[in-house]
């Protein structure tokens, strides 16, 4: 949302899933918004880790499937392929595409093949990339759900109807989304739909979705040696260097088809063949409860944003920074004391009846129990440093008795 503001962007409504469903009830929840809110609505869906750099040929395309769309069609959009390339799905037409765009029958969804097959498909001509993204009316879509997916539609819908307004935000129903299949729109809509049709798209794209599609976007020297953050690079070819920890440096000797990723509190380093496969890693992380599966580094929150620095059994370091005119919310904890130390900007403390203005370099403490808040009532962003000490140091350990993002 903060990222939307900044380019003057201001949606009107966020749905948020209470815990990940895949992508047929997410865009399911979208379609029955929009029905309920505006019935004549066109949905445009697209994930969010693409790089389509031609915009207007993107629009050109969407222009195309308007056209379809227009017909009571479902709409995919499939991508001219550059090479033979094992790592996207295929989408099999009914006829080789024509120089205009227009939309064509799709005879069949190709699963991900072996080198092999992409290079017969591509020979081929007939054979896009599948591009994940979709265009079709909130009203079509539902309806393709009340024919191939019934099963589907009274949770979602109860979802969405009992969702509760949360700032920008509209958080669906827990208790009617944990009844909801784990199940993609593809496999659920679009390889049953008998109204489907592709637009192909001939420009440039990717869906960055392993590491060795980020090494062919960061610009590889003539060794083919790509860097980003922190990184050096000796002897090495066809590798990729990534830091995005302030104040870490990667450094790769004689390294060859290499991907290396540090950040503040993991590092990954995989055969760059072996790019489409991280999610083996996240995997085995979460089958043996590691944090940095399901958690980031960094947590955003309405007044900012909070880093875990350091943990250990009976304490935790954090780094937290406050937007200007923000405050985190009165609050007090069972099991921990607290230190903050202001190192950016200026704070206004508040301590039980007590207020404080510190500036950098000064610090306070929060005794256990002790009602306290935390706000910035400058005009650059306040960063303290924040020491936490006692017997339980989760984030569950607050009692907040006034927060002006209305958060329980």
């Amino acid at each position: 949302m903060e990222q939307l503001g900044l380019d003057e962007i201001f949606p009107e409504a966020v749905l948020i899933e209470p815990f990940a469903r895949n992508t047929a009830p997410a865009i399911l929840a979208a379609a029955f918004y929009l029905a309920e809110h505006h019935p004549n609505a066109v949905m445009l869906v697209s994930p969010s880790d693409h790089i389509i750099p031609d915009t207007d040929a993107f629009h050109a395309a969407i222009a195309q499937g308007l056209k379809a769309v227009a017909k009571g069609e479902l709409v995919t959009f499939g991508v001219q392929p550059t090479h033979a390339e094992p790592g996207y799905g295929y989408l099999q037409l009914a006829n080789k595409p024509g120089p205009e765009g227009a939309p064509i029958s799709l005879s069949n969804f190709v699963e991900k093949p072996n080198a092999t097959r992409a290079a017969e498909m591509l020979a081929a001509g007939n054979y896009l990339w599948n591009a994940g993204i979709f265009l079709f009316t909130a009203r079509d879509l539902i309806a393709a759900f009340e024919t191939l997916a019934p099963g589907m539609i009274g949770s979602v819908r109860q979802a969405v109807e009992q969702a509760q307004a949360d700032l920008d935000f509209l958080r669906l129903d827990t208790t009617a989304w944990n009844e909801v299949d784990d199940i993609s729109i593809d496999y659920a809509i679009m390889e049953k739909a008998p109204n489907l049709s592709v637009v192909p798209y001939g420009s440039a794209w990717s869906d960055l979705g392993g590491w060795d599609a980020v090494w062919r976007h960061s610009d590889p020297d003539e060794n083919g040696v790509a860097l980003s953050g922190s990184a050096l690079a000796i002897n090495c070819r066809d590798t990729l260097l990534r830091s995005d920890s302030d104040g870490l440096t990667v450094v790769g000797l004689g390294l060859d088809n290499i991907v290396a990723v540090a950040m503040n509190d993991a590092v990954l380093i995989a055969d760059k063949k072996r790019g489409q496969d991280v999610k083996l890693v996240v995997d085995m992380l979460k089958e043996k409860h590691i944090a940095q599966a399901t958690c980031f580094p960094k947590d955003h929150r309405p007044w900012g944003w909070y880093e875990s620095l350091l943990t250990g059994q009976r304490f935790q370091v954090k780094r937290i920074s406050v937007l200007p005119g923000a405050s985190l919310s009165l609050q007090s904890h069972f099991h921990r004391s607290e230190h903050w130390i202001v190192v950016e900007g200026t704070a206004r403390v508040t301590v039980d009846e007590a207020v404080s203005v510190l500036s950098e370099n000064q610090s306070i403490y929060i005794p256990l129990g002790a009602v306290h808040r935390i706000e910035n009532p400058g005009k650059i962003p306040m960063v303290f440093i924040e020491v936490q000490t006692g017997a339980y140091v989760g984030e569950d350990d607050i009692i907040r008795y006034e927060d002006k993002y209305a958060r329980n």
